[in-house]
């Protein structure tokens, strides 16, 4: 056994160091399965004391390290890229403080999303972002991806929602940034807005402090079918045109809804529909009726199929089922999911999911939608089966006309998922080498010594090398020789 390995037994036990290969395997990757690598080594810390311990022993050996929440990241961030040290927080799952009055709480990175809500949701309170995988995904996690949901359209995503984090640096040292005062104390750069979603490159927090919500007094859930795509995403358009601000405006295609309806998820949407659209509005209870049927008037002016609103909180979480279960109903497609996560403008929802359809039918491949159309957040899913390298291969590159397309819309490649190992190679689609050049310099100034969480995130310097590699990661799924670059000026 190496010193490395000896020096994590030793302040961890074999409990919570993992050095065997077999204890690791649940370790090769998260959610998004295309990349697989087996950490050199894993640790389960319970304290803030115990992950500086994992850093500097990391940092004495020279090996990588990087923080692991839950693994429910779909974008490579907390898959080693080289043999590394995963520091996983799962068991720092306690609530250490909620103040009531000041609408905050103080927990440390392993408490689950929905726990935290369960938490306090007998003081009428909340906490607003909402991933898909709420049940399951952490805040630690959250908040290294700026997560969003279905309610951050009106609520915001992870970013608006923290006020704070102790944050152990990559050298080892302590660092509290932000506080429950909030952005506007004290008058300091914005730390805690740059290592909010830098994805574990820049630290690990150990206690985040959160902005919470108190409940609404009410909600109004309508799903609206439609018989097209086109009508569904004008009924988008034409809610925030007219003014009404819906906590939620979410769609799903008809292979989705076939999907969902077939699986542990049914909800009782319309199997003829090509699209359906779940909108929630909350509030105040005195306007909610006149909005709910400003909604329903919308649905029928774009032709709408059916249109059911929740009767009562039973026949609510019915229909929201199907949503929040969408991308697991997946897994009845094909054996794996490729999960996209481009960015468009609302107004250009239509033209785009019309080119992705093509996209998908050009390289053969099984594709669904289901997305968060209030922002254009689009969630283009690739149902395949990663034993068949040829659908592997053609999946990355149709992935990747994707997030073009997002890009050539005037969107993003990303909207919540993060970049990872995933879009590394799409990161020059958005940014120039002055861009890369200014950002490489914040991650030195954090991480002189690049051993937290490398190769993510942020492309090399050198720019003929990293874009010879789009064609050289389809080559490595192939187990072919990479095609000769094209000359060029």
């Amino acid at each position: 056994m190496d010193r490395f390995s000896s020096a994590l037994l030793e302040r961890f036990g074999a409990e919570r160091a993992l050095v065997a290969r077999d204890q690791m395997l649940a370790y090769e990757c998260d959610g998004f399965t295309i990349h697989k690598s087996l950490p050199r080594a894993v640790v389960l810390p319970e304290t803030t004391d115990e992950v500086q311990a994992a850093v500097r022993i990391a940092l004495a050996h020279e090996v990588p390290f990087l923080p692991r929440g839950a693994g429910t990241c779909l974008s490579g961030g907390p898959t080693p890229t080289r043999p590394s040290l995963v520091i996983e927080t799962a068991r720092m799952k306690r609530v250490l403080e909620v103040d009531e009055r000041g609408l905050w709480a103080v927990v440390q990175p392993g408490v689950v999303n929905l726990a935290l809500t369960r938490h306090v949701e007998g003081r009428r309170l909340n906490y607003a972002p909402d991933p898909s995988s709420q049940t399951v995904c952490t805040i630690g996690g959250n908040l290294a991806e700026n997560a969003g949901g279905p309610h951050c359209f009106k609520y915001g995503m992870t970013s608006d929602h923290v006020l704070g984090a102790l944050v152990v640096l990559p050298d080892g040292e302590l660092a509290r940034l932000g506080g429950p005062a909030g952005p506007r104390a004290p008058h300091e750069p914005d730390l805690l807005g740059v290592f909010t979603g830098s994805e574990g490159t820049f630290g690990i927090a150990t206690e985040i402090t959160v902005r919470l919500s108190r409940d609404t007094e009410g909600l109004r859930t309508l799903l609206g079918a439609f018989a097209s795509m086109e009508a569904a995403c004008g009924v988008v358009t034409d809610i925030v045109a007219r003014g009404l601000v819906p906590a939620a405006l979410e769609i799903l295609d008809a292979a989705t809804i076939r999907a969902v309806e077939a699986s542990v998820y049914r909800a009782g949407y319309p199997q003829d529909a090509a699209a359906v659209l779940l909108v929630e509005l909350d509030g105040v209870e005195l306007a909610l009726d006149d909005d709910a049927a400003e909604v329903e008037s919308i649905f029928r002016g774009h032709g709408a199929i059916s249109i059911e609103q929740a009767r009562d909180p039973e026949h609510r979480k019915r229909l929201w089922k199907g949503r929040k279960g969408a991308f697991g109903a997946m897994g009845r497609l094909r054996p794996d999911l490729y999960v996209l996560d481009g960015v468009v403008p609302r107004t250009r929802l239509v033209e785009t999911l019309r080119e992705i359809t093509a996209i998908g039918r050009r390289h053969r491949l099984t594709l669904t939608n289901v997305f968060h159309a209030g922002d254009g957040n689009l969630h283009p899913n690739i149902a395949f089966d990663a034993r068949d390298h040829d659908e592997r291969a053609r999946v990355l590159a149709a992935g990747h006309e994707i997030l073009a397309l997002c890009v050539a819309m005037g969107g993003s490649i990303s909207g919540e998922h993060g970049i990872g190992s995933e879009k590394i190679d799409h990161f020059r689609l958005m940014f120039g080498e002055d861009d890369l050049d200014v950002m490489q310099r914040v991650k030195r100034a954090f991480d002189p010594r690049g051993l937290c969480n490398p190769d993510k995130v942020l492309p090399s310097r050198t720019a003929c090398a990293e874009s010879s590699r789009w064609p050289a990661m389809v080559a490595r799924v192939l187990d072919a020789e990479p095609p000769a670059a094209e000359s060029g000026p």
